[in-house]
């Protein structure tokens, strides 16, 4: 406390937004949730082997988006004007929505789950940071920076390991990592989207709705030609339904409410805990081998997340804008 230049009324100091790190570490936390139910996908997909990949990627975000949309269906009817006044930003996010799953399952399909989720992921959070540094004019801070540098070395060095199992194949790996670039970069562009429409005003729902809604949508023809497969047995029936509705709907939920609470370049960046989950997985479940780089990749993506957990109010990136703020 201080006082005023009459020496009897006591002032505050202000120090920053009131809330403002249990807001941050709230949004971290629910991303953290986020990639641990994304981290499952890749395993899952592995128990419906006769549905493809893109009949996989199709009614996992496709389905999910749609359900996304439904509920927020009063949100959406509220903010249709201010969504028709950033038409472009929701099908740039749109489109990001409808390429990203077939881009990320096509991945995995060819270069295995741990490199495909591994160089998706790892992708996104570069990909990201250059949004909004090149779009936005937005500095990107040293904790940011950090944190995504040990995010990319840990998850190379989980790809590395991954990749000289006996069974990996240069051919199919090389196409698998190529398509995990698309689906790096598909990631953050939607994600960016959503937080930006958020920043110019619009509600969380509306914003998470109207993206991925309308990218449900555009997945849509995709699964009605593959989507067969999964019809054709119980076990792939629970794998599409399980892929919908907890890691995309209730992912995509809570990264919703991440993303109102931290810029796109911090929720990517948190994501890197998604490949460290997946590739665990792929050990333990699926098979796949993983030597003593990937245990240092494991340790470099732990340390990546405590980077940003422990960054001060506004290091982990720009900070996000208030509520209601509108950006032109």
């Amino acid at each position: 406390m201080d006082t005023d230049r009459t020496g009897t009324r006591p002032r505050t100091i202000a120090r920053g937004p009131v809330g403002a790190a249990p807001r941050r570490l709230a949004g971290i936390g629910a991303i953290t949730v986020t990639s641990v139910l994304w981290g499952t996908t890749g395993t899952a997909a592995t128990f419906a082997p006769e549905a493809g990949p893109l009949a996989i990627g199709s009614a996992a975000l496709g389905i999910g988006g749609l359900l996304q949309a439904l509920i927020a269906l009063p949100a959406l009817r509220s903010a249709r004007a201010r969504l028709r006044e950033n038409l472009a930003l929701v099908v740039a996010g749109a489109v990001a929505v409808g390429v990203y799953p077939l881009a990320f399952y096509g991945s995995m399909h060819l270069a295995g789950v741990a490199v495909g989720t591994v160089v998706s992921l790892a992708s996104a959070p570069l990909a990201s940071g250059l949004l909004e540094l090149v779009v936005q004019r937005r500095p990107l801070g040293r904790w940011w920076t950090a944190a995504a540098l040990l995010g990319a070395i840990g998850s190379a060095l989980l790809c590395l390991s991954a990749a000289e199992g006996p069974s990996a194949s240069p051919g199919r790996t090389a196409a698998g990592i190529t398509l995990g670039l698309v689906a790096g970069a598909t990631y953050a562009l939607f994600s960016w989207a959503a937080h930006g429409l958020m920043g110019r005003g619009i509600d969380r729902a509306a914003s998470m709705g109207a993206v991925f809604g309308a990218g449900g949508v555009l997945l849509m023809p995709v699964l009605a030609v593959t989507g067969a497969p999964l019809l054709a047995s119980a076990q792939s029936f629970a794998v599409a339904a399980y892929m919908a509705l907890v890691p995309m709907f209730l992912g995509y939920l809570l990264f919703g409410l991440g993303l109102a609470r931290v810029p796109a370049s911090t929720a990517t960046t948190v994501t890197l805990l998604e490949p460290a989950v997946a590739a665990v997985l792929a050990v333990l479940v699926v098979g796949e081998t993983l030597g003593g780089a990937g245990l240092l990749g494991l340790g470099a993506v732990a340390l990546a997340l405590a980077v940003l957990v422990l960054a001060p109010a506004g290091g982990g990136g720009a900070a996000p804008p208030r509520p209601g703020a509108a950006r032109t």
